[in-house]
């Protein structure tokens, strides 16, 4: 194949991941690899978002604790719009979890961090292909609200950090230590497959659950 042909069938990818080690070690193998042609990088999901919307992309690879949105947002907002680029997550997921949110969410293809980055490309060629890209899921789980998964008090504390209350203002409320309120956060994080306190929150908002009502009395830790 000439190098001219090689160009005009190379696919256009753009890559976001926070870790700048990981965003420039996969540049690299990117742009080694004849298939692809990478057109832009970013580091959140906001520059993901930006970069989109004045670039060519056709298929992008993004982490899924992308800040600030994080993946899943940012899946949701490009899946409403006309033509949006079609999406591979690249993250740990060893209970297929994250697997199953990113394809609700829209995405067309997941790799785990697991695998070698060979794989993770030839993922996105697939995906270009028009295939979609998966591990085994079981799909009557795919509508499932990760909410649903908190507990009691996790729900309760959840609503609060989503009004603005501090960790030492969510002791205080719920009448437990400031340790066990970042044990509650730690949980919460890992459940809702987020890495951050505005991550979270954006998730809580955007589930259908948190219209919830909580009370924070006479709950168990």
């Amino acid at each position: 194949m000439s190098d001219a042909t090689r160009a005009r069938a190379a696919v256009n990818v753009a890559l976001a991941d926070s870790n700048p080690l990981m965003l420039g070690a996969l540049s690299e193998f990117l742009e080694r690899d004849p298939r692809f042609s990478l057109v832009a990088t970013a580091k959140t999901a906001e520059g993901f978002l930006e970069l989109v919307l004045r670039t060519s992309v056709a298929v992008g690879i993004i982490d899924w604790t992308l800040p600030n949105l994080g993946g899943e947002r940012l899946l949701e907002m490009l899946r409403a719009k006309d033509t949006p680029p079609r999406m591979v997550v690249y993250s740990h997921d060893p209970q297929a979890e994250v697997a199953r949110r990113a394809m609700a969410a829209g995405a067309a293809g997941f790799c785990d961090r697991s695998e070698p980055p060979e794989r993770l490309l030839d993922i996105v060629a697939e995906v270009a292909a028009g295939r979609m890209v998966f591990p085994f899921l079981d799909v009557r789980t795919l509508k499932r609200d990760p909410m649903d998964t908190l507990t009691q008090r996790e729900r309760i504390l959840m609503g609060m950090l989503a009004k603005g209350y501090s960790n030492k203002q969510l002791a205080r409320e719920l009448s437990i230590s400031v340790n066990t309120v970042k044990f509650h956060l730690r949980s919460i994080f890992e459940k809702l497959s987020v890495n951050s306190r505005a991550q979270a929150i954006a998730f809580y908002y955007s589930s259908p659950s948190y219209m919830a009502p909580f009370q924070t009395d006479n709950d168990e830790d």
